[in-house]
């Protein structure tokens, strides 16, 4: 049987993954027979069931049920009902069903107390149901005595609430909302598990109340299916990922109800309504988890975080410091002050910054005979990676190629590799544009190589348009140490750029894989390799630098020098002193700390986060991107 189990590769977990499977964890992989899933006496009393011999239980009935379980013991599912009397919680219906799903046991049970509240959305209990039960619950303890065999093995949903309404004591339980194991003490209901695991609709909005028969038969067959499918089958079905689903489409439907009746017309009759997308707050709201807000302003109104104002960008750091290391999830809004928002100058530092990244994509290479072969050229150049645009100089005296790729590495892969080469029948020489800002060139390069984020990564370009990632890592497969292989594509089209990144567990074998790579053939195009430049976010903020619809640029030869004004050198202290914060506030950082950094973008829509778990390393400051490095939190976020 299956519920919302999909089919998609993607919902299936990896094998890595479900080593931190909570039920996997709890139960390791291989399958077990039921003794291994029933609940021990210290399980059983840190939660909240009853004891024989504890103080809280006393005048409880004894089950008397002391054979020695074995893995062939008898299965009996159990739920009850309860209404809210003078004395608390009290039974007003028992079902208990075999193992074959027959009911054994279905009774309404008249309360000893004066009935407070019947729950009548929950139980499906009224008082006129239960006007003519002359049933105790006395009578229901000595009816379950006497049905329930020496060696029985009882099984519930949260089945401390039923066995304490009972006022019974039965040694021998599983309990199906701790058997499907979930991290920090979270549950999964058993509605839910039902649908999921089961592919069974338990407790219908249409019906009046709960039917403890079909409730007790549902957490019986959920033991059932876990201790025939194993925990491994159990935590390949993904239930976390499913639930999360669930209660995204729950929320979109939701925002979409309480979208103005005008914005809900369709613009044709037979068009599904629209269901407006989760933000990141709802995936963290449906998960349990509430983040905490740290900044100069109010940046969330829905009560769905933990918001903390600060005056100033010390305040801020000083209760991350405190706050950061306790909390699951946490943004820290660091400000330049409400005079730099949306200034000219950061526009122009931004600008700055963008021409900056241009002129290192940029390679100008010849000269060329007059009548060289452009394609060959292009053809020559593109193996070193892909390239973004492609123009021939003509105010010189010989033909001249300026060529704007679309990644770092490449550019410096062409400049090693091509410099003094024979490329169209000439012997050429490749350099980047002669501009104040590419002096330091060298130095900028190094400095991206040291980088903690490269560590271990290489480059790797070459690749046939044909080659497909399963083949690349079966290509790659022979090399030591190789952890991850990454396919950088076109966001558009979403095919491969020719290149990939290969992230090794140590830097000496991505050395040594920079050694047998270079010049090896893969289906008859032969590959170049170097060092990487640009970790995974700087990669994609490069990539919308290439298609923002500002200046392509490289073509400048020479920058005159522009003297800065008070207001830009004012500025550039402020991100100085933003820098020495966010280093500090990375130092105190735990190690494996999921970080996520954000670039400035042109807009919203095209602000791009790129996510990289990493260990903690001492902190570098990337000069290539000062100051946009150490904001990584921008204002307009």
């Amino acid at each position: 049987m299956s519920g919302l189990t999909s089919t998609s590769s993607q919902c299936i977990p990896k094998s890595s993954d479900l080593q931190c499977d909570p039920i996997i964890r709890k139960y390791g992989e291989k399958k077990q027979g039921l003794t291994s899933y029933t609940l021990t006496l210290e399980e059983q009393k840190k939660n909240d069931y009853p004891i024989k011999g504890s103080p809280g239980c006393k005048g409880y009935i004894y089950t008397e049920c002391d054979q020695q379980r074995t893995d062939s013991s008898p299965l009996f599912g159990l739920d009850c009902e309860m209404c809210l009397t003078a004395k608390g919680n009290e039974v007003t219906r028992v079902s208990l069903v075999d193992a074959q799903g027959q009911c054994l046991l279905n009774e309404l049970v008249k309360p000893e107390s004066t009935v407070v509240n019947y729950r009548t959305r929950f139980s499906g209990i009224t008082k006129k149901m239960l006007l003519p039960v002359k049933t105790r619950l006395s009578d229901i303890q000595t009816r379950l005595k006497k049905i329930l065999p020496h060696d029985a093995v009882l099984v519930g949903h949260s089945l401390n609430a039923d066995l304490q309404a009972l006022e019974m004591i039965h040694p021998s339980v599983i309990d199906t909302s701790l058997l499907f194991a979930r991290n920090e003490g979270r549950r999964f209901k058993l509605k839910f598990l039902a649908k999921a695991v089961l592919g069974k609709e338990i407790q219908c909005e249409q019906k009046l109340g709960h039917d403890p028969a079909e409730d007790a038969r549902a957490a019986l067959e959920l033991a059932q299916f876990f201790i025939e499918q194993g925990p491994a089958k159990v935590a390949e079905l993904n239930l976390e990922m499913l639930l999360t689903t669930e209660k995204l489409a729950e929320v979109s439907q939701k925002k979409a109800v309480l979208q103005p009746q005008g914005c809900r017309v369709q613009k044709q009759l037979n068009e599904p309504p629209h269901l407006s997308k989760p933000c990141f707050l709802d995936c963290l709201q449906v998960t349990g988890q509430k983040p905490l807000l740290l900044g100069r302003q109010e940046m969330d109104s829905s009560g769905l975080c933990q918001s903390n104002l600060s005056t100033s960008n010390k305040q801020i750091l000083q209760r991350a410091l405190e706050d950061v290391p306790l909390s699951t999830f946490s943004i820290i809004q660091f400000s330049l002050g409400p005079e730099y928002i949306a200034s000219h100058l950061l526009a122009g530092l931004y600008e700055k910054v963008r021409s900056k990244l241009t002129d290192m994509l940029t390679i100008y290479a010849g000269p060329f005979e007059e009548s060289f072969c452009l394609k060959s050229v292009k053809k020559e150049f593109g193996r070193c990676g892909p390239i973004q645009s492609l123009t021939v100089v003509t105010e010189t005296y010989q033909p001249y190629v300026c060529i704007q790729y679309e990644v770092l590495e490449a550019a410096q892969l062409a400049v090693e590799s091509l410099n003094g080469a024979e490329v169209a029948g000439s012997c050429i020489k490749v350099q980047r544009p002669i501009t104040a800002a590419m002096l330091d060139c060298d130095v900028w390069i190094k400095e991206l190589e040291l980088d903690v984020e490269n560590e271990g990564v290489i480059y790797v370009a070459g690749l046939k348009e044909s080659l497909t990632e399963t083949d690349l890592q079966e290509e790659f497969s022979q090399l030591k140490d190789l952890e991850t292989l990454f396919l950088p594509k076109d966001l558009q089209s979403g095919k491969h750029r020719n290149c990939c990144f290969l992230k090794f567990q140590k830097s000496q074998s991505a050395l040594d894989a920079l050694e047998v790579i270079n010049g090896w053939t893969v289906k008859g195009s032969k590959l170049r390799s170097r060092n990487a430049l640009a970790s995974g976010h700087l990669w994609r903020w490069i990539w919308q630098v290439n298609h923002s619809n500002g200046k392509q640029g490289g073509n400048i030869l020479y920058e005159k020098m522009e003297q800065l004004s008070d207001s830009e050198q004012d500025l550039r202290k402020k991100v100085k002193k933003l820098d020495h914060h966010i280093k500090k506030l990375y130092r105190s950082l735990q190690n494996n700390t999921l970080c996520i950094v954000l670039f400035p973008g042109v807009n919203r829509s095209r602000f791009q986060i790129w996510p990289r778990p990493f260990k903690k390393r001492p902190y570098r400051k990337q000069n290539l991107l000062q100051p946009f490095s150490s904001i990584t939190f921008p204002q307009h976020f």
